[in-house]
């Protein structure tokens, strides 16, 4: 898939029948938002991501539901990538990254209707000048033990603001659970 020359989906193809997605960055947003949710088991936050990436859902949800919503999200790449350090929460950073898209894009994230593909490449590419984007660097250079020791003050002064526990992205460990409750899924529908 080439953003450049290529439709971005609209829908994906399970088990030969065709499912309408919620394509706009709010429902991927919603789906994110549940993932940072501590308080959600991820069952349940399995269940959102479902019902905010499909318009429809039958009965039964067979293993191939997750794997395309897991596509769909990852722009259609594959998320086998095991680089478990988040730098931003859309929860934490929700209106840095407002700002950032209205400096450096000019748009208005409440009036915009962005398929996700579309929100995603613009998030990659938000100038460096913003106040989102010097606060993940500074992110990153704390996880890197690269700050100085003005940057460290300033990383206690901005306190809660600053940190994003470390549950608040996919785990190894959640991933096999997510590998569990398809296999369950996958076993339901072969004994019926």
């Amino acid at each position: 898939m080439n953003i450049l020359i290529d439709e971005l989906p609209q829908s994906v193809e399970i088990d030969g029948v065709e499912y309408k997605l919620n394509s706009d960055f709010r429902f991927c947003v919603y789906t994110m938002l549940a993932f940072e949710d501590n308080e959600l088991t991820l069952e349940e936050k399995v269940i959102v991501m479902l019902k905010n990436l499909f318009e429809e859902l039958p009965d039964e949800i067979t293993p191939e539901f997750l794997e395309k919503a897991q596509w769909f999200l990852n722009c259609g790449e594959s998320s086998e990538e095991e680089n478990n350090r988040r730098l931003y929460s859309f929860s934490k950073d929700a209106s840095l990254i407002f700002a950032a898209f209205r400096q450096t894009h000019g748009i208005d994230l409440q009036k915009e209707n962005l398929h996700w593909w579309t929100f995603l490449s613009l998030f990659m590419d938000l100038g460096s000048e913003t106040s989102f984007c010097n606060l993940i660097g500074l992110r990153k250079r704390y996880y890197d033990g690269k700050c100085t020791k003005e940057e460290k003050q300033a990383i206690r002064d901005m306190g809660d603001m600053f940190h994003i526990p470390q549950n608040e992205y996919m785990s190894l460990e959640d991933r096999e659970k997510v590998d569990t409750i398809k296999k369950r899924y996958k076993e339901a529908k072969e004994k019926r």
